[in-house]
């Protein structure tokens, strides 16, 4: 889209893949960490890491919206004050329930025992159900100011924002959920816009590993997210 002197304007679409990703993982998750039988130390390994991933990202992707969006917003945009202010609020409340589930994911693995695994779904809980609230006001009043506001080139800055700044140890994981959500050109405007090193990583061994945890996670999250 273009504003009136015709500058382009970015496809914040895009944006609907990565909500897509907070709310079918942590849709599922809950119901993945309870239905763990008692013992099963490699799968509560496996899950655990996979929400770590997850809780990472969505970290690295707040923070991103804090530093490359919301002061442009605030500047170009000065009547929408309190819309920015709740969304900012909304994130300081999520990060605050995200920290909850990490501290809840740390003491899981090493105990394994039902009052631990107990906290774990039930703080990945309370984070779903007060992140999709926040993403659904952020898709109806926020992305549209972005696209009206915003460059493509300012756009196009959050995913490696994202990625320069994620703490987890699968990126290729966020990658590949987020891709799989994508049509054809959003993924190829995904690969424009990463660095080199990544876009090497994800071609070289990234989909790959990605498809073969598809075997063991990815599919039985698909299959478990709330209707």
């Amino acid at each position: 889209m273009a504003d009136p002197a015709g500058a382009p304007r970015p496809d914040v679409t895009d944006m609907f893949a990565v909500h897509g990703v907070f709310r079918d993982t942590l849709g599922a998750a809950p119901a993945l960490v309870r239905d763990i039988a008692p013992g099963n130390s490699e799968r509560v390994a496996l899950i655990a890491n996979y929400c770590y991933n997850i809780l990472f990202f969505l970290q690295s992707h707040h923070d991103g919206e804090e530093e490359l969006v919301f002061p442009l917003l605030r500047a170009r945009c000065p009547a929408q004050g309190e819309l920015l202010d709740r969304l900012e609020a909304e994130h300081k409340e999520a990060l605050a329930l995200l920290g909850s589930a990490q501290t809840a994911l740390a003491a899981w693995p090493g105990s394994g025992d039902a009052g631990s695994q107990a906290a774990v779904a039930d703080a990945l809980e309370a984070l779903r159900v007060q992140l999709c609230a926040h993403l659904d006001e952020e898709e109806a009043e926020g992305l549209p100011l972005c696209a009206e506001n915003l460059s493509i080139q300012e756009w196009g800055a959050l995913p490696g924002h994202a990625m320069a700044s994620f703490r987890g140890d699968k990126i290729w994981l966020i990658l590949g959920l987020i891709r799989e959500r994508m049509n054809d050109g959003q993924r190829a405007a995904m690969l424009e816009h990463m660095p080199p090193p990544a876009v090497e990583m994800w071609t070289n061994f990234g989909e790959q590993a990605f498809k073969e945890l598809s075997n063991e996670v990815v599919v039985e999250v698909r299959n478990r997210v709330p209707g």
